[in-house]
């Protein structure tokens, strides 16, 4: 993308080839723009007030979210913003390990002393339709609804997005050292060939839809039967240590200390750690990737809707979420970020032109939407992801 009209049509392109998923699917995951700078408009300043409407150092929200999914600053920069004190715990590792984390106190409808968590398209179907664990966002407090892009707005697990609103949206492919590995890594194939240890995912939805795609299977239209044969193939390769294990989001750490030289990752993570570590690189396999969006919600037990639906509501801004972006390089839910990110300048300007940032036509392409399961494969697809995950 050379310019604002490239950039333009590449949005429309990104929206296009999402929006032709929504007939497919139970859940929506998506692409958006990124970037701007931090400057905080009046409009948000005036949008954050507290449940009471005065402000005060008693008012605190916690929020639970996947790893290097928030820049530092911007934890102060939000408090500074909305005099709202914020305790953020990067605890959720798996979709799976954190419901089974939570189940237990909202089983009984008590306090899991949380006000927000963020779980994937899948996850939140099943938080919202069927254990109905989310209570709705607070309107009033969310005035920045209005920049969600057209893509994400209307999904079927919440058609009208009352319970839940995208964090961002994430490719999923394959990481790897170049230094260990020796080599660039462009296949499944490759992939198992590289002698150094290597891992998957184990958010299966990605493995075995990597793993799928790999044997030509469409994963948009896939169900539990046609992934039986993947996860026998992938318990094989566990057995026989072509493959070394699974991971949650916690192979960030070995895989940016150069424990692993290869696997499965989220484009987002790999860009953060190849700041700090050039030999480490990310791919769309060529047989294709997953895409798929982490979305905010507030369980049922949080007393301060107001105050959580506040925290997304900040960073729906348009100039926050560019600089959000351009700390964490994930794909934004938020319209206008490409104008915010040119406005910062520098590095960050040069992120709309990252097809991983900025999804262009040629990667939407190589991405497919993993289908919604009906509840009973899902529950089969669960079985199989936790035998693969103990085992792993």
């Amino acid at each position: 993308m050379t310019n604002d009209d490239t950039t333009r049509t590449d949005l429309n392109e990104v929206e296009k080839a999402l929006a032709a998923s929504l007939n497919r699917r139970d859940f929506l995951k998506s692409a958006g723009l990124i970037f701007g700078g931090l400057a905080i408009s009046p409009a948000l300043l005036a949008a954050c007030t507290s449940d009471s409407g005065n402000k005060s150092s008693a008012q605190s929200i916690h929020i639970s979210n996947w790893t290097s999914y928030i820049g530092e600053s911007q934890k102060k920069d939000f408090e500074k913003a909305t005099g709202i004190k914020l305790t953020y715990t990067e605890d959720v590792n798996d979709n799976s390990e954190y419901f089974a984390k939570i189940q237990p106190q909202l089983n009984r409808n008590k306090s899991i002393n949380r006000d927000g968590f963020i779980l994937t398209d899948w996850m939140a179907n099943r938080i919202i339709n069927q254990v109905k664990w989310a209570q709705p966002l607070s309107t009033k407090k969310f005035p920045n609804k209005k920049n969600l892009v057209d893509t994400l707005a209307s999904p079927s697990f919440d058609e009208t997005r009352k319970y839940s609103v995208p964090w961002a949206s994430i490719i999923a492919g394959i990481a790897y050292n170049i230094k260990l590995t020796g080599k660039e890594i462009k296949t499944f194939d490759d992939f198992l060939n590289v002698s150094g240890s290597k891992t998957v995912l184990s958010e299966m939805r990605d493995t075995i839809g990597i793993m799928l795609m790999d044997s030509g299977v469409k994963i948009e239209s896939a169900d539990f039967s046609s992934t039986e044969k993947e996860f026998d193939r992938l318990q094989e390769l566990l057995d026989s240590k072509k493959i070394d294990g699974v991971n949650g989001n916690d192979y960030v750490t070995d895989l940016s200390s150069g424990n692993l030289a290869a696997c499965f990752a989220w484009s987002g993570d790999v860009a953060q750690i190849a700041r700090d570590n050039p030999d480490v690189r990310f791919v769309i396999p060529e047989s294709g990737g997953t895409i798929s969006s982490d979305n905010f919600m507030i369980p049922i037990s949080s007393d301060k809707p107001d105050l959580a639906t506040e925290f997304i509501n900040y960073f729906y801004d348009p100039a926050v979420s560019a600089q959000w972006v351009s700390e964490v390089q994930y794909i934004s839910p938020v319209q206008g970020i490409t104008e915010e990110l040119t406005k910062l300048g520098g590095d960050a300007a040069k992120l709309v032109d990252d097809p991983l940032v900025v999804p262009d036509e040629d990667v939407l392409k190589q991405l497919q939407i993993f289908a919604a399961l009906s509840e009973k494969d899902e529950e089969e697809f669960d079985k199989r992801s936790a035998d693969i995950v103990g085992a792993g």
